[in-house]
């Protein structure tokens, strides 16, 4: 089904994640779409510019893994308080959807980032850049397994982003077979994971989408089976996992490895009976029939993802050389970005672990040997990157931790150095 949306011109400028062990199909590389090369660009508060002027912009990336029962960012949007007050303070701030969606609602941030999870990890490494752009084309894909009722559901969300919001939502397709979605809590890790068993019908829809509406971004809505939530009663209590989270990263993983453009996905579940009292972190999946908005909003505006050539390095381009400090939860600084963040050699940004955010990973900094700031709540990472960004050390801040600086001698350095002592 096609929604009638007037064709325009694409414009832009410039300024976690695995697959649970499951092999996805990978189309040809000339299937990706290619993008204009970037042009000057400042993705920034304009709230900090007069003070900054002779600065670069600081950037921040805040990473929430999904599935992986965070007390902070695993729920239906509770992290995103933490973004927003975070956007305030930085110039630039890069997130993934779990940190920014909250089902039925969204909070625009001229400063913020959307990046999926898998492209975000790439960023992290090095081997893509990010370009911000003014507008997306947005393609929708509904799973064929889907009700009727759902489906208009979906489709009232997206007419209502276009005439509400105005929203560049340019067409709409269902795909030609169910794609059978399966969840699961892995029983090692305790993540929650799944699969989608036709994922060649999700990856044929997004190739049409891309050749025939010359989308630049895509939603992905997949029937998950309701016979296989028992858990989500703990859930909508704030306790557990949200076990959706890890199937919804497979999915949108799999368009971005494929495709190179924005993917989130948005859950379709039949509505659960009304309860109290209900935990507010995990309200707003409440309040509608589907999670669908907030996917929206944020896709209009998501960068597009350049893999690495000699083009992204000219001035416009977001990429990981840019990025000042990275915010994790304690225990989960195993994943792919924040390991390739940690390991930079030339320009290392600052690492912040949170303690009060806990998942179910045990990945903590001083397990992995990766070199941090532990601070005790997001209040005071905030904090510290307000310290960085000024200039200030942040252990400057507290009490009586600056100690005497040491001094030694160049002579005796370079005598111990010829003695051929370390």
């Amino acid at each position: 089904m096609t929604l009638l949306y007037p064709s325009r011109p694409f414009f832009s400028f410039g300024t976690s994640t695995s697959t649970a062990g499951h092999t996805l199909p990978l189309l040809r590389q000339s299937h990706r779409p290619s993008f204009p090369k970037c042009s000057k660009f400042s993705c920034s508060n304009s709230l900090h510019l007069p003070n900054n002027k002779f600065k670069r912009a600081y950037t921040s990336v805040m990473i929430v893994p999904t599935g992986v029962g965070a007390a902070i960012g695993g729920y239906a949007g509770d992290a995103l308080p933490v973004a927003r007050a975070l956007s305030t303070v930085v110039d630039c701030l890069i997130t993934h959807p779990n940190v920014l969606n909250a089902a039925m609602l969204y909070w625009p941030m001229p400063n913020v980032l959307y990046v999926e999870g898998y492209a975000l990890d790439r960023f992290a490494e090095g081997l893509w850049a990010l370009q911000p752009v003014h507008q997306n084309r947005v393609g929708l894909i509904l799973d064929a397994g889907l009700e009727e009722d759902l489906r208009l559901r979906h489709l009232q969300v997206a007419d209502a982003t276009r005439a509400s919001l105005g929203l560049p939502i340019v067409e709409c397709m269902v795909t030609d077979t169910p794609l059978k979605v399966e969840i699961w809590i892995d029983p090692e890790s305790g993540q929650s994971t799944g699969r989608i068993k036709h994922p060649e019908s999700l990856l044929r829809a997004v190739e049409t989408l891309i050749t025939r509406s010359r989308v630049t971004a895509v939603a992905v809505v997949a029937r998950f089976p309701d016979d296989d939530i028992g858990d989500i009663d703990a859930y909508r209590q704030g306790n557990g996992i949200d076990i959706l989270a890890g199937v919804e990263a497979i999915i949108s993983h799999l368009v971005v490895k494929n495709f190179n453009i924005p993917c989130a996905h948005s859950p379709a579940v039949s509505p659960a009976p009304v309860s109290y009292p209900l935990c507010p972190k995990s309200a707003a999946e409440e309040i509608g029939y589907t999670f669908l908005p907030c996917v929206l909003a944020g896709l209009s505006g998501a960068p597009q993802y350049l893999v690495k050539t000699s083009e992204f390095l000219e001035r416009g381009c977001i990429t990981s050389r840019d990025v000042d400090s990275v915010i994790l939860p304690i225990n989960a600084c195993g994943g792919d970005g924040a390991r390739a963040f940690a390991s930079n050699q030339k320009i290392k940004p600052l690492i912040i672990a949170v303690k009060e955010n806990e998942t179910v990973l045990s990945d903590t900094p001083t397990k992995l040997g990766i070199e941090a700031v532990t601070v005790s709540n997001y209040w005071e990472a905030i904090g510290v990157i307000a310290a960085h960004k000024a200039g200030v050390e942040p252990i400057s801040l507290r009490k009586n931790r600056v100690k005497n600086i040491q001094c030694t001698s160049l002579e005796s350095s370079n005598r111990y150095a010829a003695l051929g002592v370390r």
